[in-house]
């Protein structure tokens, strides 16, 4: 009798032991693991759509429709650290570039990817909404020279769903060997 009274007792002390949660418990946790905020997810693809109406804008020179989705305060900014502020001046220098340099631009094999950086990796990067574009650009300038290759361009929208800030990776060495 003793044995089997130390037996019953040794599965109660297991049973008190167990550190299993009820199955409410479970469900109400994964409920608040699921609602908690990633530090990045993806975006709408309306910003998608945003970026491949600006490519088709500036292939087809029309540079007042490709503006029409930039803040007032955009800043465009190359990898070489060149960059140009505020929308006016740069719609004047795309306008220029479209009218007196370029002849033909298009963009193929593109690849659009929004996300929404909720917590920034650095303290240098901005939150929101970031749209991340590839594709490869295809141009005939006015000296009749062409040059393709693969760009990478990092557009941000501001609240309004703005661009206010677009960064654009490029090997300038083609361009300015088209360009001569």
């Amino acid at each position: 009798m003793k044995q089997i009274l130390l037996c019953a007792l040794g599965c109660a002390l297991l049973l008190a032991c167990n550190n299993e949660k009820p199955a409410e418990e479970k469900t109400a946790t994964a409920a608040v693991a699921e609602t908690k905020t990633q530090p990045v997810e993806f975006a709408d693809t309306k910003y998608a759509d945003i970026g491949k109406r600006g490519l088709a804008a500036l292939s087809s020179g029309d540079i007042d429709k490709w503006m029409e989705d930039l803040a007032d305060n955009a800043m465009y900014r190359w990898n070489s650290g060149d960059s140009i502020s505020g929308k006016a001046a740069i719609t004047a220098y795309w306008k220029k570039r479209r009218t007196e340099v370029i002849d033909s631009i298009s963009y193929t094999n593109d690849i659009w990817l929004p996300v929404k950086v909720n917590e920034p990796q650095q303290k240098v990067q901005s939150p929101g909404v970031w749209l991340l574009g590839w594709y490869q650009v295809n141009a005939k300038y006015k000296t009749g020279k062409r040059m393709s290759q693969f760009i990478h361009t990092d557009y941000h929208f501001d609240a309004s769903d703005k661009i206010d800030q677009m960064i654009q990776y490029i090997d300038r060495a083609p361009i300015n060997a088209a360009i001569k």
